[in-house]
């Protein structure tokens, strides 16, 4: 669902790339980084801090909420939960964050 699971099965990559979300990356040429050239403003960046609930969990075990309709994963939060989340890295269509203790 978020990348090739083939030979590298939970390794915790969203693109199939080790541990980079997304993947990809290299030279983009002159196509630029977006699907449909949409670069709208994101609700979060990296470093921000917020609340959310978990509304469900990935293939991949993280858990998935939502923040003003922007999807975040993050590792080890659990479906149902309510958690305070550091987002560490924004991508064209999700961002990752980390759950603050």
């Amino acid at each position: 669902m978020y990348g090739d699971e083939g030979s590298e099965g939970r390794s915790g990559s969203y693109g199939g790339r080790g541990r980079s979300y997304g993947g990809g990356g290299g030279y983009r040429g002159d196509r630029g980084g977006s699907f449909g050239g949409s670069s709208a403003p994101k609700p979060v960046k990296p470093g921000d801090e917020v609340e959310v609930k978990i509304e469900a969990v990935a293939s991949k075990g993280d858990g998935i909420a939502k923040k003003d309709g922007f999807v975040i994963f993050i590792k080890g939060a659990k479906e149902g939960e309510t958690v305070k989340v550091r987002v560490t890295e924004v991508r064209e269509r999700f961002a990752v964050g980390e759950v603050i203790v």
